[in-house]
Formats: C-alpha cells, structure tokens, sequence
C-alpha cells in the first residue's frame, strides 16, 4: 500500500471513530511518506483525543 493508500483508509476509520486504527493507519503513511496530508491528520486526531480524554490526564 502506498502513503495515499495508508490516508485514506485512516480517514475511513476516523469517520467511524476508531480513533486507534486511524492513528496507526496516519502513523504508517508518514512513516512511508513524511509529507503526506496524514501528517496534519495525525495532528487534527491528536488534538481531538487530548480534548476528549483531558479527564484521563488531569484526574
């Protein structure tokens, strides 16, 4: 699979809010191509788990 390939599928999940396999779908096209536009999803999904999840940092 390419980068673009690895993108994609990693938008699909994250419109079905599985944030996991999203996360490592982005992290796999960056790791093949570190200009991808997963690289700027990957930042969108952390800032999206840090405001959903600042309970478990801040208890």
């Amino acid at each position: 699979m390419t980068a673009e390939d690895y993108y994609k599928l990693g938008n699909e999940h994250r419109r079905k809010g599985d944030w996991k396999h999203a996360l490592d779908c982005y992290l796999e096209a960056i790791a093949l191509d570190p200009n991808s536009p997963a690289v700027e999803a990957k930042q969108m999904l952390d800032d999206i788990l840090a405001y959903r999840c600042k309970d478990m940092y801040n208890p």
